[in-house]
């Protein structure tokens, strides 16, 4: 899910088209090559870390598709650690651990932080990741709806018993930490709170990527004219609190939408598909980029999953695999010096989510 961007641009050709765009304005090369010189250097897969949730939330993808039940954990942490020592030999340098939720089994994480230097968890927000020893890890909080929808949608127990302050105790847990990324799944239905849970997140000290959330199984909620509102509110929310939302314009229109003037977001240009997964041969011959080595991997850490999600590509409008789709397709924007910096802002905004980013604001 996080892009290696340009890996598979030769970067003489692209060089000179920038160099030319740019004409005398040095700075955007910089800033060109040095989003484009980290960016190269990221090799990323994906992990389940473990099966095991604290919370059944609607519309997860993991549970609704049974990923809990396809393979089982691995739970010998020195099988663990020579695993993670198998992906370094194999150029893997950057980490993203799903689950089930890997705050449950923090010594897990622990595993990757010791070999890999960049560490990214999704959470649900319920436990706190320690600080000590965890300092450069990425914590991505999920939330859904804002307000009260929140609780309806992701308070719920295993045992199917809802409960309140989901996002409270989130914000208790990480307030002023500077490795927090809240991903906010926006929704029509939750309109009316998306001003208001930024301004918590960011009175909370936190910032907030928009994300998109849909039920699978269900109709689409953007169908029936919701679309132009929600783009709408997300973008004059966005306005309203620049220091807090990482999302660039450009990308929440490709979020809600699913399309951009060069195309439409789908599996045959989504780049986060598994490397060695056999379905793929196809889709990797079709000239669209997609991540080298990626792979996402079950909580044995043996079985390879399709892609970065559910599989279920129809309905997939994954943030991460969106905004991967926009900065690996940089060709798309060397047109003219106006889509030049917007391609580098996207890229410099999706670089500055992670802590062990050099694009992360100072803490």
């Amino acid at each position: 899910m996080l892009p290696t961007a340009l890996a598979i641009d030769r970067p003489e050709s692209v060089d000179r088209v920038v160099r030319r765009l740019a004409g005398a304005d040095e700075t955007l090369v910089r800033r060109f090559q040095a989003v484009r010189s980290f960016s190269r250097g990221i090799r990323v897969s994906e992990y389940h870390l473990t099966n095991a949730c604290n919370i059944r939330c609607q519309g997860c993808w993991f549970f609704t598709f049974g990923y809990d039940r396809r393979t089982k954990d691995q739970t010998d942490l020195a099988e663990l650690r020579a695993f993670v020592a198998r992906e370094r030999a194999r150029h893997v340098n950057t980490a993203l651990l799903i689950g089930g939720e890997p705050t449950l089994v923090p010594e897990r994480i622990r595993a990757f932080v010791e070999q890999m230097p960049n560490v990214t968890i999704s959470t649900n927000g319920l436990r706190a990741l320690p600080r000590d020893g965890f300092e450069r890890v990425c914590v991505a909080i999920t939330l859904f709806g804002g307000g009260p929808l929140d609780d309806e949608l992701r308070a719920i127990r295993p045992n199917g018993r809802p409960f309140t302050g989901l996002f409270d105790t989130a914000l208790a847990n990480y307030r002023n930490d500077p490795r927090v990324i809240f991903f906010y799944a926006i929704t029509p239905r939750g309109l009316a709170h998306i001003q208001g849970t930024v301004r918590r997140i960011r009175d909370n000290g936190n910032r907030v990527t928009f994300n998109y959330y849909s039920e699978y199984h269900t109709d689409d909620p953007l169908r029936g004219g919701h679309e132009e509102r929600l783009l709408d509110e997300a973008l004059r929310v966005s306005d309203l609190f620049p220091g807090t939302v990482v999302s660039h314009p450009y990308y929440v229109r490709a979020l809600v939408t699913g399309r951009t003037p060069f195309g439409t977001f789908g599996y045959d240009v989504c780049p986060s598909i598994s490397w060695d997964h056999p379905a793929h041969a196809a889709r990797r011959a079709n000239g669209n980029p997609s991540l080298p080595l990626f792979n996402t991997y079950g909580a044995d850490l043996q079985t390879i999953h399709f892609c970065c999600t559910s599989g279920h590509c129809d309905r997939c409008r994954d943030s991460q695999a969106m905004q991967t789709w926009l900065l690996v397709s940089v060709r798309q924007f060397l047109h003219s010096k106006e889509t030049l910096e917007t391609w580098v802002e996207l890229a410099e905004r999706y670089w500055s989510q992670f802590v062990w980013s050099p694009f992360a604001p100072a803490a």
